[in-house]
């Protein structure tokens, strides 16, 4: 029996990247897939093709996540068409980085409202279903620099900070009707943005890791199949930092 048979996963920003491993972690494991991206585009109909080859079923969806009507109307569509919702993965975020002092009002928001008020209008308008069934796992994907901070990263540290909060607020909120809450921080993660880095840049961050090594986009999947399966029944309101031990 697979760890995720039969159950319905909605993955928010997983046409690439960290999103695209999880959804494809979690079919490997037997769950059918609801992704969600700003637009279905080759990379995401591209995905949606990797995904089907497990064997089980996937469909993209176009929504902003950040739009609280979008996301409620989002939602419905992938209850009409899954039946049902098992876990949620809150993985939309975008970076605008910045220095406080040289940061626009527009950077901020923008941050905060990708990256933070997603999670809560996808929370908002799955935990009913969830109640419903007596059962759900949350997911939210912060970083370690919304544990630790970051210079020039005020805002997304912020979001990601908020993040933690919200799940482990979510989790005291909804433990009692069988959902739990939890959050993934991931560390140094070589994707298609970080690859792109000067090879010093690289090396400096990876000096600065126990494990001397970047992570993969698929050691977080890895955290967060455990977090979506019965393996976890017991875990609820916590943070697992995926980062090598950058940060203990």
């Amino acid at each position: 029996m697979k760890l995720l048979q039969g159950k319905v996963a909605v993955i928010t920003g997983a046409a690439r990247g960290i999103g695209k491993a999880i959804a494809i972690k979690y079919a490997s494991a037997g769950a059918n897939i609801a992704f969600t991206d700003l637009v279905i585009d080759d990379n995401a109909k591209a995905t949606e093709k990797e995904i089907e080859a497990f064997g089980v079923k996937v469909k993209g969806y176009a929504s902003n996540a950040a739009n609280f009507d979008e996301t409620h109307k989002v939602v419905d569509e992938i209850l009409k068409d899954f039946g049902q919702i098992d876990v949620l993965v809150n993985n939309a975020g975008i970076t605008k980085d910045g220095l406080i002092m040289r940061m626009s009002e527009s950077q901020w928001d923008a941050v905060l409202a990708v990256n933070l008020k997603s999670a809560f209008n996808f929370i908002h308008a799955c935990t009913p279903i969830m109640m419903k069934q007596r059962a759900g796992s949350i997911i939210n994907m912060s970083s370690v620099v919304g544990v630790s901070g970051n210079a020039g990263q005020c805002n997304y540290s912020s979001s990601k900070a908020g993040m933690i909060g919200l799940a482990k607020s979510i989790a005291q909120e909804l433990g009692s009707r069988g959902i739990r809450a939890n959050c993934v921080a991931p560390g140094f993660i070589i994707t298609e943005m970080t690859a792109a880095l000067p090879e010093d840049v690289k090396k400096g961050w990876a000096e600065k890791i126990p494990l001397r090594r970047g992570g993969t986009p698929e050691d977080v999947a890895n955290v967060c199949l455990f977090l979506a399966s019965e393996l976890s029944s017991y875990v609820s309101g916590q943070v697992v930092n995926c980062c090598g031990g950058m940060n203990m």
